[in-house]
């Protein structure tokens, strides 16, 4: 298998003025520096392993539009197989110091260097249109800005899925370089989103993707993974409400059992800060 299993590192550097601050006119509490972490989640896609080759990791801290408004993280560039951080792992990309204040954007700069390994055991490279130049921009909403909290957590929630395009017109024998084209697509999610959800399939060897797909709200917002050789699923960062969970077995049953199902479970509640544990969910 082509890939190098890559290794993390947390750096605390000088705190990042994210509040314009004077010693003179603000109080020790206002002050009181916290800690911004920035992980990585995935929902994973089909392949052996996807590598993002991650250069640098940026903030904004101003306005939209403001090209002063970026600031480095404390981040040593590597390259980061998503597909080992699924069903509730996360990597930690930085952990630094910092004063409470509002975050605007968040920025990867990429590397030549991304590919994923295919089911067949094949290395093919990742064209990505923008992400060695501009970065990939990830805007973060005013409901995710926290300016008094001690701890700030970004997670950034990488859809393996929707994020690796093939293209249409090529075929085996070309160019293994032009197969696929790497359009990131990631949500970012603020601390306070910390509901899940979790539970297993039967038999295991159905290999099904999952979709928990928020009914309560238009419209609907849909999140995904899939579940391991063990038949185990997690969801984590899921905003509170009411789901439907869709299972979309990858698998083909073997000729002397039974066909396996798509099965569509509904009225699944999750709550901020708690785990919801729907159980077993056979598929045959």
């Amino acid at each position: 298998m082509l890939f190098a299993r890559p290794l993390f590192y947390v750096f605390v550097a000088a705190p990042l003025l994210l509040a314009s601050c004077s010693n003179n006119d603000k109080s020790d509490d206002a002050l009181a520096s916290g800690t911004l972490e920035v992980r990585l989640t995935d929902a994973p896609g089909d392949f052996r392993a996807v590598i993002l080759d991650v250069r640098q990791i940026e903030i904004h801290l101003k306005e939209e539009g403001n090209p002063d408004g970026w600031q480095l993280l404390p981040f040593q560039a590597q390259p980061i197989n998503v597909l080992e951080y699924v069903n509730g792992r996360s990597a930690l990309l930085v952990s630094s110091d910092f004063e409470p204040g509002q975050l605007k954007e968040i920025r990867l700069i990429l590397g030549p260097d991304s590919y994923v390994t295919g089911r067949d055991g094949q290395r093919y490279d990742l064209k990505t249109p923008s992400g060695q130049s501009s970065g990939v921009k990830l805007k973060l909403s005013k409901k995710d800005l926290y300016q008094q909290s001690s701890n700030y957590q970004l997670l950034l929630d990488f859809d393996v899925a929707k994020s690796i395009v093939e293209r249409g017109n090529w075929k085996p024998g070309n160019d293994k370089k032009e197969r696929y084209l790497l359009k990131p697509v990631i949500r970012v999610v603020a601390q306070d989103i910390r509901g899940g959800l979790r539970g297993t399939v039967t038999p295991a060897a159905a290999l099904p993707q999952v979709l928990a797909i928020r009914s309560s709200i238009t419209p609907a917002d849909t999140f995904s993974t899939s579940a391991d050789v063990a038949g185990a699923f997690q969801l984590g960062a899921l905003p509170s409400g009411t789901y439907r969970v869709e299972f979309f077995p990858s698998a083909t049953a073997p000729a002397n059992q039974g066909s396996y199902k798509q099965v569509t479970r509904t009225g699944i509640i999750v709550t901020n800060d708690q785990l919801t544990d729907i159980g077993s969910t056979p598929l045959q």
